[in-house]
Protein backbone atom coordinates (compact mmCIF):
# COMPACT_ATOMS: atom_id res chain seq x y z
CA UNK A 1 0.00 0.00 0.00
CA UNK A 2 1.04 3.78 -0.89
CA UNK A 3 0.43 5.68 2.20
CA UNK A 4 1.22 9.55 2.77
CA UNK A 5 0.15 12.16 5.06
CA UNK A 6 -0.59 16.00 4.29
CA UNK A 7 -1.46 19.04 5.74
CA UNK A 8 -2.81 22.27 4.07
CA UNK A 9 -3.17 25.85 5.53
CA UNK A 10 -5.76 28.15 3.64
CA UNK A 11 -6.08 32.27 4.14
CA UNK A 12 -9.47 33.24 2.18
CA UNK A 13 -8.65 36.97 1.27
CA UNK A 14 -12.06 36.94 -0.01
CA UNK A 15 -14.56 34.90 0.94
CA UNK A 16 -16.20 33.37 -1.98
CA UNK A 17 -19.52 34.62 -2.99
CA UNK A 18 -22.29 31.87 -3.19
CA UNK A 19 -25.63 32.62 -5.64
CA UNK A 20 -29.11 31.23 -5.15
CA UNK A 21 -32.16 31.85 -6.37
CA UNK A 22 -33.88 34.02 -3.60
CA UNK A 23 -37.52 32.05 -3.21
CA UNK A 24 -35.46 29.23 -1.43
CA UNK A 25 -35.40 31.16 2.03
CA UNK A 26 -38.14 33.57 1.48
CA UNK A 27 -41.64 32.61 -0.36
CA UNK A 28 -42.33 36.41 -0.97
CA UNK A 29 -39.27 37.08 -3.19
CA UNK A 30 -40.11 37.50 -6.66
CA UNK A 31 -39.34 34.93 -9.42
CA UNK A 32 -35.91 35.54 -10.51
CA UNK A 33 -34.78 37.06 -7.48
CA UNK A 34 -31.62 36.00 -6.09
CA UNK A 35 -29.76 35.67 -2.51
CA UNK A 36 -26.15 36.54 -2.35
CA UNK A 37 -23.88 35.71 0.83
CA UNK A 38 -20.62 34.68 2.02
CA UNK A 39 -20.32 31.10 2.99
CA UNK A 40 -17.22 29.98 4.83
CA UNK A 41 -14.15 31.50 7.22
CA UNK A 42 -11.46 33.57 6.66
CA UNK A 43 -8.98 30.88 7.72
CA UNK A 44 -8.98 26.85 7.50
CA UNK A 45 -6.31 23.95 7.71
CA UNK A 46 -6.68 20.10 7.69
CA UNK A 47 -4.46 17.39 7.99
CA UNK A 48 -5.13 13.79 6.11
CA UNK A 49 -3.95 10.18 6.33
CA UNK A 50 -4.26 8.32 2.75
CA UNK A 51 -3.80 4.88 2.03
CA UNK A 52 -3.41 3.66 -1.42
CA UNK A 53 -4.12 -0.54 -1.89
CA UNK A 54 -3.74 -1.42 -5.92
CA UNK A 55 -5.77 -4.37 -5.96
CA UNK A 56 -5.71 -5.34 -9.46
CA UNK A 57 -3.45 -3.84 -12.34
CA UNK A 58 -2.31 -5.55 -15.65
CA UNK A 59 0.81 -3.41 -16.31
CA UNK A 60 2.08 -3.60 -12.49
CA UNK A 61 1.66 -7.44 -12.91
CA UNK A 62 3.63 -7.55 -15.95
CA UNK A 63 6.56 -5.21 -14.34
CA UNK A 64 6.73 -7.11 -11.47
CA UNK A 65 7.42 -10.20 -13.64
CA UNK A 66 9.93 -8.07 -16.32
CA UNK A 67 12.15 -7.21 -13.02
CA UNK A 68 14.18 -10.30 -13.22
CA UNK A 69 14.48 -10.28 -16.78
CA UNK A 70 15.35 -6.14 -16.65
CA UNK A 71 18.44 -7.62 -14.11
CA UNK A 72 19.35 -10.67 -15.90
CA UNK A 73 19.75 -8.17 -19.08
CA UNK A 74 22.02 -5.21 -17.10
CA UNK A 75 23.93 -8.57 -16.18
CA UNK A 76 24.57 -9.21 -19.55
CA UNK A 77 25.85 -6.15 -20.20
CA UNK A 78 27.92 -5.72 -17.32
CA UNK A 79 29.92 -9.11 -18.43
CA UNK A 80 29.94 -7.76 -22.07
CA UNK A 81 31.98 -5.05 -20.87
CA UNK A 82 33.92 -7.46 -18.32
CA UNK A 83 34.91 -9.52 -21.46
CA UNK A 84 36.73 -6.94 -23.21
CA UNK A 85 38.21 -6.07 -20.57
CA UNK A 86 39.87 -9.46 -20.10
CA UNK A 87 40.25 -9.39 -23.50
CA UNK A 88 42.43 -6.69 -23.67
CA UNK A 89 44.43 -7.86 -20.59
CA UNK A 90 45.20 -11.66 -21.82
CA UNK A 91 46.10 -10.01 -25.66
CA UNK A 92 48.37 -7.65 -23.31
CA UNK A 93 49.91 -10.25 -21.51
CA UNK A 94 50.04 -12.44 -24.31
CA UNK A 95 52.35 -9.74 -26.60
CA UNK A 96 54.44 -9.26 -23.47
CA UNK A 97 55.25 -13.09 -23.18
CA UNK A 98 56.14 -13.02 -26.47
CA UNK A 99 58.35 -10.02 -26.76
CA UNK A 100 60.08 -11.21 -23.65
CA UNK A 101 61.28 -14.28 -25.76
CA UNK A 102 61.99 -12.71 -28.50
CA UNK A 103 64.64 -10.15 -25.96
CA UNK A 104 66.10 -13.32 -24.79
CA UNK A 105 66.42 -14.68 -28.05
CA UNK A 106 68.30 -11.60 -28.59
CA UNK A 107 70.42 -11.99 -25.73
CA UNK A 108 71.64 -15.40 -26.51
CA UNK A 109 72.17 -14.35 -30.01
CA UNK A 110 74.35 -11.21 -28.42
CA UNK A 111 76.54 -13.95 -26.60
CA UNK A 112 77.03 -15.77 -29.16
CA UNK A 113 77.96 -13.47 -31.61
CA UNK A 114 80.56 -11.90 -28.69
CA UNK A 115 82.39 -15.28 -27.73
CA UNK A 116 82.90 -15.42 -31.66
CA UNK A 117 84.49 -12.31 -31.74
CA UNK A 118 86.70 -12.49 -28.90
CA UNK A 119 88.16 -15.67 -29.88
CA UNK A 120 88.57 -14.16 -33.79
CA UNK A 121 90.22 -11.43 -32.53
CA UNK A 122 93.01 -13.58 -31.34
CA UNK A 123 93.76 -15.16 -34.16
CA UNK A 124 93.55 -11.62 -36.12
CA UNK A 125 96.00 -10.39 -33.41
CA UNK A 126 97.99 -13.16 -34.75
CA UNK A 127 97.63 -12.69 -38.53
CA UNK A 128 95.37 -15.35 -38.72
CA UNK A 129 92.67 -13.82 -40.49
CA UNK A 130 91.91 -10.69 -42.33
CA UNK A 131 90.44 -7.76 -41.38
CA UNK A 132 87.86 -8.13 -43.74
CA UNK A 133 86.67 -11.43 -41.58
CA UNK A 134 86.70 -9.16 -38.13
CA UNK A 135 84.58 -6.59 -39.89
CA UNK A 136 81.96 -8.84 -41.12
CA UNK A 137 81.97 -9.98 -37.55
CA UNK A 138 81.99 -6.68 -35.95
CA UNK A 139 79.09 -5.98 -38.35
CA UNK A 140 77.39 -9.11 -37.11
CA UNK A 141 77.75 -8.45 -33.18
CA UNK A 142 76.52 -4.77 -33.67
CA UNK A 143 73.50 -6.08 -35.34
CA UNK A 144 72.64 -8.56 -32.99
CA UNK A 145 73.24 -5.82 -30.17
CA UNK A 146 70.74 -3.27 -32.20
CA UNK A 147 68.03 -5.99 -32.01
CA UNK A 148 68.33 -6.59 -28.41
CA UNK A 149 67.88 -3.06 -27.80
CA UNK A 150 65.33 -3.11 -30.08
CA UNK A 151 63.88 -5.88 -28.41
CA UNK A 152 64.33 -4.58 -24.71
CA UNK A 153 62.00 -1.19 -26.04
CA UNK A 154 59.46 -3.92 -27.41
CA UNK A 155 59.19 -6.01 -24.08
CA UNK A 156 59.10 -2.81 -22.36
CA UNK A 157 56.13 -1.15 -24.22
CA UNK A 158 54.27 -4.40 -23.87
CA UNK A 159 54.78 -4.20 -20.22
CA UNK A 160 53.65 -1.15 -20.56
CA UNK A 161 50.17 -1.99 -22.27
CA UNK A 162 49.51 -4.19 -20.02
CA UNK A 163 49.66 -2.22 -17.03
CA UNK A 164 46.95 -0.10 -18.82
CA UNK A 165 44.82 -2.74 -19.66
CA UNK A 166 45.01 -4.05 -15.93
CA UNK A 167 44.58 -0.42 -14.46
CA UNK A 168 47.67 -0.32 -13.10
CA UNK A 169 49.80 2.84 -12.53
CA UNK A 170 52.54 2.95 -15.27
CA UNK A 171 55.58 3.77 -12.70
CA UNK A 172 54.52 0.42 -10.81
CA UNK A 173 56.48 -2.80 -11.74
CA UNK A 174 55.46 -5.30 -13.16
CA UNK A 175 56.47 -8.63 -14.84
CA UNK A 176 55.27 -11.74 -17.06
CA UNK A 177 55.93 -15.22 -15.27
CA UNK A 178 54.31 -17.66 -17.96
CA UNK A 179 56.10 -18.25 -20.80
CA UNK A 180 54.90 -18.66 -24.39
CA UNK A 181 55.44 -22.71 -23.91
CA UNK A 182 53.01 -22.34 -20.93
CA UNK A 183 50.34 -20.34 -22.69
CA UNK A 184 50.15 -22.61 -26.15
CA UNK A 185 50.15 -25.72 -23.73
CA UNK A 186 46.79 -24.59 -22.07
CA UNK A 187 44.54 -25.51 -25.00
CA UNK A 188 44.31 -27.24 -28.11
CA UNK A 189 41.63 -26.27 -30.50
CA UNK A 190 38.68 -25.28 -28.57
CA UNK A 191 35.43 -27.16 -29.07
CA UNK A 192 32.48 -24.68 -27.64
CA UNK A 193 28.98 -23.62 -28.51
CA UNK A 194 28.41 -20.69 -29.87
CA UNK A 195 25.21 -20.11 -28.00
CA UNK A 196 27.38 -19.56 -24.83
CA UNK A 197 28.38 -16.39 -26.88
CA UNK A 198 27.53 -13.34 -24.56
CA UNK A 199 26.06 -10.69 -27.59
CA UNK A 200 23.82 -13.68 -28.53
CA UNK A 201 22.69 -13.90 -24.65
CA UNK A 202 22.35 -10.27 -24.64
CA UNK A 203 19.91 -10.73 -27.62
CA UNK A 204 17.91 -13.62 -26.00
CA UNK A 205 17.47 -11.36 -23.52
CA UNK A 206 16.09 -8.57 -25.34
CA UNK A 207 13.28 -10.48 -27.15
CA UNK A 208 12.47 -11.27 -23.61
CA UNK A 209 11.76 -7.63 -22.63
CA UNK A 210 10.60 -6.90 -26.40
CA UNK A 211 7.88 -9.84 -25.26
CA UNK A 212 6.87 -8.42 -21.87
CA UNK A 213 6.26 -5.10 -23.35
CA UNK A 214 3.89 -6.55 -26.06
CA UNK A 215 2.45 -8.39 -23.19
CA UNK A 216 1.98 -4.95 -21.19
CA UNK A 217 0.46 -3.40 -23.86
CA UNK A 218 -1.96 -5.50 -24.07
CA UNK A 219 -2.91 -5.53 -20.22
CA UNK A 220 -3.51 -2.11 -20.13
CA UNK A 221 -6.44 -2.82 -21.97
CA UNK A 222 -7.80 -4.37 -19.01
CA UNK A 223 -9.32 -2.88 -15.78
CA UNK A 224 -7.43 -1.42 -13.04
CA UNK A 225 -8.75 -1.72 -9.35
CA UNK A 226 -8.21 0.18 -6.33
CA UNK A 227 -8.61 0.58 -2.28
CA UNK A 228 -8.20 3.72 -0.99
CA UNK A 229 -9.16 5.01 3.08
CA UNK A 230 -8.72 8.68 4.18
CA UNK A 231 -8.74 10.66 7.61
CA UNK A 232 -8.36 13.78 8.08
CA UNK A 233 -8.82 16.98 10.43
CA UNK A 234 -10.01 20.39 9.24
CA UNK A 235 -10.29 23.50 11.80
CA UNK A 236 -12.12 26.89 10.23
CA UNK A 237 -11.74 29.69 12.36
CA UNK A 238 -11.83 33.71 11.25
CA UNK A 239 -9.47 34.10 13.45
CA UNK A 240 -5.79 32.70 13.53
CA UNK A 241 -5.93 30.63 16.53
CA UNK A 242 -5.01 27.23 15.45
CA UNK A 243 -3.62 26.25 18.52
CA UNK A 244 -6.16 27.15 20.81
CA UNK A 245 -8.27 24.72 22.25
CA UNK A 246 -11.19 25.22 19.65
CA UNK A 247 -12.97 22.28 17.75
CA UNK A 248 -11.31 20.35 14.70
CA UNK A 249 -13.89 18.14 12.74
CA UNK A 250 -13.01 14.57 11.70
CA UNK A 251 -13.59 12.99 8.23
CA UNK A 252 -12.86 9.60 7.61
CA UNK A 253 -13.71 7.99 3.99
CA UNK A 254 -12.97 4.53 2.00
CA UNK A 255 -13.78 3.35 -1.34
CA UNK A 256 -12.81 1.15 -4.07
CA UNK A 257 -12.53 2.57 -7.41
CA UNK A 258 -12.81 0.77 -10.49
CA UNK A 259 -11.47 1.95 -14.14
CA UNK A 260 -12.19 0.37 -17.15
CA UNK A 261 -10.68 1.57 -20.67
CA UNK A 262 -13.27 1.75 -22.96
CA UNK A 263 -11.62 4.13 -26.36
CA UNK A 264 -8.09 5.62 -26.43
CA UNK A 265 -8.26 7.01 -29.98
CA UNK A 266 -6.39 3.58 -31.39
CA UNK A 267 -2.88 4.74 -29.48
CA UNK A 268 -3.36 1.82 -27.19
CA UNK A 269 -3.75 -0.56 -30.18
CA UNK A 270 -0.83 1.15 -32.11
CA UNK A 271 1.67 0.84 -29.11
CA UNK A 272 0.47 -2.93 -28.67
CA UNK A 273 1.09 -3.30 -32.68
CA UNK A 274 4.39 -1.54 -32.33
CA UNK A 275 5.62 -3.51 -29.53
CA UNK A 276 4.61 -6.79 -31.62
CA UNK A 277 6.68 -5.18 -34.92
CA UNK A 278 10.10 -4.29 -32.03
CA UNK A 279 9.97 -7.94 -30.91
CA UNK A 280 9.62 -9.37 -34.67
CA UNK A 281 12.60 -7.35 -35.41
CA UNK A 282 14.59 -8.84 -32.44
CA UNK A 283 13.99 -12.33 -33.23
CA UNK A 284 15.18 -11.60 -37.10
CA UNK A 285 18.34 -9.79 -35.57
CA UNK A 286 18.72 -12.71 -33.12
CA UNK A 287 18.45 -15.33 -36.54
CA UNK A 288 20.83 -13.17 -38.06
CA UNK A 289 23.18 -13.39 -35.54
CA UNK A 290 23.26 -16.93 -34.67
CA UNK A 291 24.13 -17.44 -38.48
CA UNK A 292 26.59 -15.07 -38.07
CA UNK A 293 28.31 -16.70 -34.97
CA UNK A 294 28.10 -19.88 -37.15
CA UNK A 295 30.19 -18.34 -39.97
CA UNK A 296 32.55 -17.20 -37.21
CA UNK A 297 33.17 -19.91 -35.70
CA UNK A 298 34.34 -21.77 -39.18
CA UNK A 299 36.51 -19.33 -39.97
CA UNK A 300 38.39 -18.92 -36.56
CA UNK A 301 38.48 -22.68 -36.65
CA UNK A 302 40.27 -22.54 -40.13
CA UNK A 303 42.31 -19.55 -38.93
CA UNK A 304 43.21 -21.40 -35.87
CA UNK A 305 44.79 -24.59 -37.69
CA UNK A 306 46.64 -22.72 -40.11
CA UNK A 307 47.98 -20.99 -37.42
CA UNK A 308 49.09 -24.00 -35.52
CA UNK A 309 50.19 -25.89 -38.52
CA UNK A 310 52.25 -22.59 -39.23
CA UNK A 311 53.63 -22.39 -36.00
CA UNK A 312 54.71 -25.56 -36.14
CA UNK A 313 56.38 -25.02 -39.65
CA UNK A 314 58.37 -22.29 -38.28
CA UNK A 315 58.98 -23.48 -34.58
CA UNK A 316 61.09 -26.16 -36.99
CA UNK A 317 62.52 -23.67 -38.96
CA UNK A 318 64.01 -21.71 -36.45
CA UNK A 319 65.72 -24.98 -34.93
CA UNK A 320 67.03 -25.37 -37.91
CA UNK A 321 68.27 -21.25 -38.31
CA UNK A 322 69.89 -21.34 -34.94
CA UNK A 323 71.65 -25.28 -35.67
CA UNK A 324 73.24 -24.08 -39.02
CA UNK A 325 74.60 -20.92 -37.34
CA UNK A 326 75.73 -22.68 -34.77
CA UNK A 327 77.52 -25.00 -36.61
CA UNK A 328 78.66 -22.06 -39.10
CA UNK A 329 80.37 -20.28 -35.91
CA UNK A 330 81.99 -23.93 -34.74
CA UNK A 331 83.40 -23.88 -38.38
CA UNK A 332 84.54 -20.22 -38.53
CA UNK A 333 86.25 -20.61 -34.83
CA UNK A 334 88.83 -24.27 -35.98
CA UNK A 335 89.09 -21.91 -39.64
CA UNK A 336 87.13 -24.50 -41.48
CA UNK A 337 84.64 -21.18 -42.71
CA UNK A 338 84.18 -17.78 -43.13
CA UNK A 339 82.83 -14.58 -41.87
CA UNK A 340 80.57 -14.16 -44.66
CA UNK A 341 79.15 -17.24 -44.24
CA UNK A 342 78.35 -16.73 -40.19
CA UNK A 343 76.65 -13.17 -41.41
CA UNK A 344 74.60 -14.99 -43.85
CA UNK A 345 73.56 -17.78 -41.33
CA UNK A 346 72.72 -14.89 -39.13
CA UNK A 347 70.40 -13.42 -40.77
CA UNK A 348 69.01 -16.11 -41.64
CA UNK A 349 68.02 -16.36 -37.90
CA UNK A 350 66.71 -13.12 -37.39
CA UNK A 351 64.47 -13.92 -40.42
CA UNK A 352 63.28 -17.15 -38.80
CA UNK A 353 62.99 -15.60 -35.54
CA UNK A 354 60.66 -12.87 -37.07
CA UNK A 355 58.75 -15.51 -38.98
CA UNK A 356 58.42 -17.41 -35.99
CA UNK A 357 57.29 -14.60 -33.66
CA UNK A 358 54.63 -13.96 -36.46
CA UNK A 359 53.37 -17.30 -36.56
CA UNK A 360 53.16 -17.38 -32.45
CA UNK A 361 50.86 -14.45 -32.44
CA UNK A 362 48.64 -15.86 -35.47
CA UNK A 363 47.88 -18.75 -32.91
CA UNK A 364 47.13 -16.42 -29.95
CA UNK A 365 44.89 -14.10 -31.72
CA UNK A 366 43.15 -17.41 -33.17
CA UNK A 367 42.44 -18.94 -30.17
CA UNK A 368 41.80 -15.59 -27.69
CA UNK A 369 39.12 -14.69 -30.88
CA UNK A 370 37.34 -18.13 -30.63
CA UNK A 371 37.69 -18.29 -26.63
CA UNK A 372 35.90 -14.89 -26.78
CA UNK A 373 33.26 -16.99 -29.02
CA UNK A 374 32.54 -19.31 -26.92
CA UNK A 375 32.42 -16.96 -23.61
CA UNK A 376 35.10 -18.92 -22.14
CA UNK A 377 36.96 -16.17 -20.98
CA UNK A 378 35.22 -15.13 -18.31
CA UNK A 379 34.16 -18.69 -17.69
CA UNK A 380 38.08 -19.58 -17.15
CA UNK A 381 38.17 -16.23 -14.28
Amino acid sequence: PQVSISGQFNHFINIPVSVVDATLFSPLAQPGETLEFRMGTDYSTNGTLSVNQLLFNGSYIIGLQAIKHVYRFQESSFLVTKEDVVFNVIQAYQLAAIAKENLAFTDSMVLVTEALVNKQQNYFDLGLIVQEDMDQLQFSLQTARNAQVSADIQYQNTLNILKYSMGLPMNEGIETIDGTAFLLGKKSLSEGDIHNNLQYALMEQNIVLSTMNVKNNQFANLPSLNAFFTHSYNAYRNEFNFFANEKWYPQTVWGIQLNVPVFSGLQRHARTSQAKIQKLQNETKLEQMERTLQLQEIQLKNNLRGAQNKYALQAESIRLAESIYKNAVEAEQIGKGNSLTVTQKHNQVIVAQAQYLGSLIEVFQAQLALDKLYNELIQNQ
